[in-house]
């Protein structure tokens, strides 16, 4: 287990730190293509995105859980939770631009996982352990892809910003839960959702006729 610090690279076991170095020399060299992260962001690419995302790989129970992480894009959170642990972990991403960036990435960085270029709702796998989301969507529509993809024992980790009570009344209309709210050691205005137990309203059932 590691803490994320504001110089993270000075807390990380092994080899992860040279791991997590190769991740972002490919993913610069990519972002000149196609954009990943703001061009803004690159100055600031571990406190913004590289350590942001590992708060998540912290609360990856170990022992090879799957993992699916939605609209992977540049990585954060699903890449480095696959560099930093030992979860399987699928990356769902549509751009097929992306998905070739995380195949490489990944490469390069010694994680193994599955890259599907596919949309979210169009995935097939097998019940995963957890999911994970970071700047994709709205929590309604996250539980939405989520809930076809969880284990009934699953959980979701999405990483949320300043709106996160109006996304969970949002989401109370239409979903049962059970809420874990930890502050993100990142990003002041940020928080980290944990939820499990996951279960469609009733109603929200008969309108959807699911």
């Amino acid at each position: 287990m590691f803490h994320v610090k504001p110089e993270p690279r000075a807390d990380l076991p092994g080899d992860l730190g040279p791991r997590l170095d190769r991740f972002a020399e490919i993913l610069t060299r990519w972002n000149s293509r196609i954009n990943l992260v703001s061009p803004r962001d690159l100055p600031h690419l571990w406190d913004r995105h590289i350590a942001d995302s590992l708060q998540l790989a912290s609360l990856i129970p170990p022992g090879g859980v799957r993992l699916a992480d939605l609209g992977s894009g540049g990585g954060f959170p699903g890449l480095i939770i696959a560099i930093a642990t030992d979860a399987h972990v699928t990356l769902i991403e549509s751009d097929q631009r992306k998905a070739a960036f995380l195949r490489e990435a990944a490469r390069a960085a010694g994680a193994r996982v599955t890259v599907l270029a596919r949309r979210i709702e169009e995935v097939d796998i097998s019940p995963v352990q957890v999911v994970t989301a970071r700047a994709l969507a709205a929590l309604p529509q996250l539980l939405d892809w989520s809930s076809r993809l969880l284990a009934p024992d699953g959980f979701c980790l999405f990483l949320k910003g300043r709106n996160v009570d109006d996304e969970l009344t949002s989401a109370a209309a239409d979903w049962h839960m059970a809420i874990s709210r930890l502050p993100s050691r990142t990003n002041a205005d940020g928080t980290i959702l944990k939820l499990g137990e996951i279960t469609r309203a009733r109603h929200s059932e008969r309108a959807t006729g699911s």
